[in-house]
C-alpha cells in the first residue's frame, strides 16, 4: 500500500505524519523525505534576487576575469 502526502516545512523543522486508517498496524512503512522541486516562478524570483546580490556579482566578475584570456584567443 502506498500513501503520498505534501506537507510545509514548519519552522521547528518537525513533521507528524498521520496514516490513513487502511494501513494495517504492526506493520512496518518506509518513510522517504524528499523536497519538492521549486516551480519556475519561484525559480525566476530566486534568479531575480541573485542579480543584485553582491556576493553573486563578485563571482561572476571572477568568473569572467578567468576566462578573458581564453576569449582573447584567435582561434
Amino acid at each position: 500500500m502506498s500513501f503520498k502526502e505534501i506537507y510545509d516545512v514548519p519552522k521547528n523543522h518537525q513533521l507528524t505524519i498521520h496514516l490513513p486508517q487502511r494501513f494495517p498496524s504492526k506493520q512496518k512503512v518506509v518513510v522517504t523525505v524528499e523536497e519538492v522541486p521549486l516551480s519556475k516562478k519561484q525559480k525566476l524570483k530566486l534568479m531575480k534576487k541573485a542579480a543584485s546580490d553582491p556576493l553573486y556579482i563578485q563571482d561572476m566578475k571572477e568568473v569572467n576575469s578567468d576566462f578573458d584570456s581564453i576569449n582573447n584567443e584567435s582561434l
